[in-house]
């Protein structure tokens, strides 16, 4: 069977370029490792660490600095754990399990100069986990989903469904509200006939009595004498005629409760 894409695919998580391996003497009781008992000055080897991650197992590789050639690897499938485990006395040592890959494994003690990279090394393997147990967390969600009650929101035969929108249909017969009409053409009131019309009674105005003619005067003299309105400024030209128009406007308005825009 083919392998899954997490098989084949591998991260690296984290790299450090010097790292010291030390040999650990079997533990006589149950207490934690101490790295003060590991003969610090002569450790028995050097090198380079990376810790690559292929699906949820992260390995701890141990290689040559030069050749990149693997010396050691520790398969890691739960952290923390056991194959990971941190010294009681200092934060920079740590003793990791190998395995060959044949069933063999052995307990090794690493250590890193910088305090840094320790850090960087713990980290590292707590942020792979944590992604772990996510993803673990979602499967098991989506598997919660699949496996329950499945929601139908489908119409069963026969089924129907009723939508009341109101005033969505005006009643057959009803009466509804009308706007009121304007009184005239173009919502305004009309204006009185001019003086020479005729009434809507039927009845003739009276003609405009002629203005007496002075004795020894044509009637042109008699106009010419009557006082005269003073001319209006050119700037004014059309004052009379905007009072004229606003004040018909303001009867129009008063006449059909319309308000003009």
């Amino acid at each position: 069977m083919a392998a899954g894409p997490e098989e084949e695919y591998e991260s690296v998580l984290c790299v450090k370029p010097a790292v010291l391996v030390y040999r650990v003497p079997p533990r006589a009781s149950n207490r934690g490792y101490r790295a003060a008992e590991w003969q610090l000055d002569q450790p028995a080897w050097s090198g380079r660490l990376r810790i690559t991650a292929k699906g949820s197992t992260a390995f701890i590789k141990l290689e040559d600095k030069a050749s990149g050639e693997l010396f050691a690897q520790a398969p890691v499938e739960q952290f923390p754990g056991i194959a990971v485990e941190g010294v009681t006395d200092s934060s920079r040592y740590f003793v990791i399990r190998i395995e060959d890959g044949n069933g063999r494994r052995a307990f090794i003690g690493v250590g890193f100069v910088d305090r840094g990279d320790a850090f960087d090394f713990n980290v590292a393997l707590q942020d792979h986990f944590k992604w772990v147990r996510q993803q673990s967390e979602l499967a098991r969600q989506a598997q919660d989903l699949e496996q329950g009650p499945k929601l139908d929101l489908g119409f069963k035969e026969g089924q129907t469904i009723k939508l009341n929108i109101a005033n969505m249909k005006k009643k057959e017969g009803g009466t509804g509200s009308t706007r009121p009409r304007p009184a005239g053409l173009g919502g305004l009131s009309l204006l009185p006939p001019p003086p020479g019309g005729k009434s809507s009674s039927g009845e003739r105005p009276a003609p405009l009595s002629t203005p007496a003619q002075l004795p020894g005067t044509p009637i042109t003299d008699s106009l010419l004498s009557w006082p005269q309105p003073t001319a209006a400024p050119a700037a004014d030209v059309w004052g009379d005629f905007a009072k004229a128009s606003g004040s018909s406007s303001n009867q129009a308005q008063g006449n059909t409760g319309w308000v003009q825009f």
